[in-house]
């Protein structure tokens, strides 16, 4: 397992973040014939909140993002990015039972969209995200708190 950690994002990590996104989400976003160069860094920079969102370091280096957004009724799991050396070794499934275990200890539903056919989607549903929703580009998927589902 390689050594990782979450750090809170700031400004200064928004470029970082939208150029790994380009590099991640280019395979699926081409295969749904929706990739543009300038838009899916620019989704990244319009949407970024850094008092929501945490840095992934793995052994020292910037390794990814995350968000997790309060909303009215969950909050939203959003800019999961990992850089690709790492997808496959644990570490997101590690930053992911993180993240899961805070909001299970708050009772707070998580909700995220994922684009139809990526592979993450078989992360989320490990996890217990089940679809809500979908139409051609994404998949919208719920996972309620682990103590109300009735999980230890």
């Amino acid at each position: 397992m390689v050594d990782w950690g979450l750090l809170p994002a700031t400004r200064a990590d928004l470029e970082a973040a939208a150029e790994l996104r380009a590099v991640v989400m280019r395979p699926d976003l081409e295969r749904l014939g929706r990739y543009d160069e300038h838009r899916v860094r620019q989704r990244l920079r319009d949407a970024f909140a850094p008092e929501h969102t945490w840095v992934i370091e793995a052994d020292g280096a910037f390794a990814g993002c995350v968000a997790l957004r309060p909303a009215e009724d969950a909050h939203w799991l959003e800019h999961f990015l990992l850089a690709p050396s790492l997808q496959g070794r644990g570490v997101g499934s590690a930053v992911l039972r993180e993240l899961l275990g805070r909001c299970d200890r708050a009772g707070v539903p998580v909700r995220l969209n994922v684009l139809q056919g990526s592979p993450a989607r078989r992360l989320y549903e490990r996890f217990g995200f089940v679809p809500q929703s979908e139409d051609a580009v994404d998949v919208f998927m719920l996972r309620a708190p682990a103590a109300a589902a009735g999980n230890p």
